[in-house]
């Protein structure tokens, strides 16, 4: 075996890129700044930065962090530096991470960050709903609301229904559908405790992490021949339906899985 061992994360990957933080500040105080030191070099605090950062980016890779985690752990110090030349009020940084954490106050758990559906995708989702009438949609993760408001105003036969587990989202969401008067319901809560029985359709936009467990909870819940339909995230290992190209900003996929019969449930994942 040749080359360094990579950890996988045991914890959360919030948890563990607040570690690789602190362990390259660290580095760089102990080592790097005293270096440059002996070899009588004065470097700014801002190039002091993008070293601590270049040390953090490359421990993303030794602790087996995706790949997106490398331009956070990178910048992260340098903004903070740079952000600090402006002299702004301490408690502007305070409104600011408190209006963040009432947004992604639930990602360091789930490893879903918030992701709004464009409005192809709205689209797409409404043909690829029951033709009956009677017909109940789950959105899963709703965001804002926009598609539960637009699929209720195309579909007005259907149900629709809605989870938002991100407090500010939840609460624009709600406001939307009331001054709206939105012929969905939304509620403020996980998923994962939510039953799944009773829903023909489920749409989820979410993130990687989470789609295997949540296509075995989807076969274990919902009726076969429901759909289950994954917005950019493929179920591992399982062959959707369908797949339907959206031509939108991020070229986007809608994954559309059937419910398989109750025997088909230990093919999943």
């Amino acid at each position: 075996m040749t080359g360094l061992p990579v950890f996988r994360p045991v914890m959360s990957p919030s948890l563990i890129a607040l570690l690789v933080q602190i362990t390259a500040t660290a580095v760089t105080l102990v080592f790097f700044l005293p270096a440059f030191s002996l070899l009588g070099i004065d470097i700014s605090l801002i190039f002091a930065a993008f070293i601590q950062g270049g040390v953090a980016s490359a421990a993303c890779f030794r602790f087996g962090l995706a790949s997106w985690w490398v331009p956070i752990n990178l910048l992260f110090v340098p903004m903070v530096v740079w952000a600090l030349t402006f002299g702004i009020a301490p408690v502007w940084f305070l409104a600011a991470f408190f209006l963040l954490f009432l947004v992604f106050w639930s990602v360091y758990r789930s490893q879903v960050p918030l992701y709004l559906s464009s409005q192809k995708a709205w689209g797409a989702t409404v043909d690829l709903l029951p033709a009956g009438s009677g017909f109940a949609m789950l959105d899963l993760g709703a965001g804002l609301g926009g598609m539960l408001n637009h699929l209720s105003i195309k579909r007005p036969d259907g149900r629709f229904y809605g989870m938002e587990i991100a407090p500010l989202p939840f609460a624009l969401a709600w406001l939307r559908k009331i001054a709206g008067r939105g012929a969905y319901q939304i509620r403020w809560g996980n998923f994962w405790a939510h039953n799944l029985a009773g829903y023909d359709v489920v749409y989820a936009y979410l993130s990687p992490v989470p789609m295997a467990k949540l296509w075995v909870k989807a076969c274990m819940e919902m009726l076969p021949g429901s759909r289950f339909i994954s917005n950019s995230f493929p179920v591992p290992e399982v062959k959707p339906e369908e797949i339907v190209e959206l031509d939108d900003f991020h070229r986007s996929r809608l994954y559309v899985y059937r419910i398989p019969a109750r025997q088909g449930i230990g093919a999943a994942p």
